[in-house]
């Protein structure tokens, strides 16, 4: 009883994260013509439709490997399915990084690091904005 509810739920996970890639694949494509359509510049609408096109694409695969994980674990947990739920899982984490490192320009590590300076790097600049605010209003 509690495989079959198992087998269901993959099946049902897995489904969803199809639906996620093919939906997101749609609405980011409509969304990329209503932008083009519009601003009549190419080069400035792609980036950000492959940017929307690929974080479909990572949901759906976050979702299909939480299928496959459930699927594989608690359907038919053999060394052999375990093997195959390995690569598979590899596979797909080796793509969410390439994904990753194509929609945002870095390592996923490096969010952290990036943010520090370019936080740091903008300080100053709030800084010259700060005291120019306060010079206007002193002289005025």
């Amino acid at each position: 009883m509690f495989g079959r509810i198992a087998s269901i739920t993959a099946a049902c996970i897995e489904a969803a994260g199809i639906l996620v890639i093919v939906i997101g694949a749609l609405a980011s494509s409509i969304y990329f013509l209503r932008r083009l359509a519009k601003t009549h510049s190419f080069e400035g609408t792609y980036p950000a439709y492959r940017s929307d096109l690929g974080r479909c694409i990572l949901l759906g695969l976050e979702l299909l490997v939480a299928a496959d994980i459930v699927g594989t674990v608690v359907v038919d947990p053999t060394f052999v399915n375990l093997g195959v739920l390995a690569i598979i899982v590899a596979i797909r984490i080796a793509l969410s990084f390439a994904m990753d490192v194509e929609i945002n320009g870095h390592w996923p590590w490096r969010q952290t690091e990036l943010t520090v300076k370019r936080n740091q790097d903008a300080r100053p600049q709030r800084l010259r904005n700060t005291a120019g605010r306060g010079d206007a209003g002193g002289s005025s």
